[in-house]
């Protein structure tokens, strides 16, 4: 297994746990936030959709984003599915951009995010999307537990 091998499998893995956990939410709950300062349970889910293809615009133009508008802007939140479903094009054109990737290119290529001040190289940038992802179905555990309600199973 080669370093984009490991890529692809760790980005298929959170995404799969993501959407296990996501799916397992009662719609009456997809309103729910734990305090005004947050994100409600579905956008927290739109969030980590919509931030996997502005990280993928980020690599695509190496850090600058430009004129950068969200395929998202302006659309109603109604369910999980939905929500799944704007973001399978734009998650598969992702995957297919790690697919053609070289082991090289992981080192080689850089993110220079000025704004930010940030400068990583595109291997490390990867693992940090899949790692915001993480970071939120965590999270989202964690609303569930709050509300009370049953959590999926995503230790198979």
């Amino acid at each position: 297994m080669n370093a984009i091998d490991v890529i692809l499998l760790n980005s298929s893995e959170v995404r799969r746990r993501s959407t296990k956990v996501w799916m397992g939410i009662p719609q009456e709950h997809l309103n729910w936030r734990p305090d005004t300062g947050a994100f409600s349970i579905i956008e927290m889910i739109r969030h980590v959709l919509e931030g996997e293809h502005l990280f993928h615009k980020i690599i695509e133009n190496r850090g600058n984003l430009g004129d950068y508008k969200s395929p998202w802007e302006g659309l109603e939140y109604t369910d999980v599915q939905h929500e799944l479903n704007i973001a399978s094009e734009y998650h598969d054109r992702f995957i297919a951009m790690i697919k053609g990737l070289s082991e090289s290119g992981l080192s080689e290529i850089k993110i220079e995010r000025k704004e930010v001040r940030q400068s990583k190289v595109l291997g490390d940038y990867l693992n940090r999307i899949a790692y915001h992802e993480s970071v939120h179905t965590g999270q989202m555990l964690n609303y569930l537990r709050q509300l009370g309600v049953d959590r999926p199973q995503i230790w198979d």
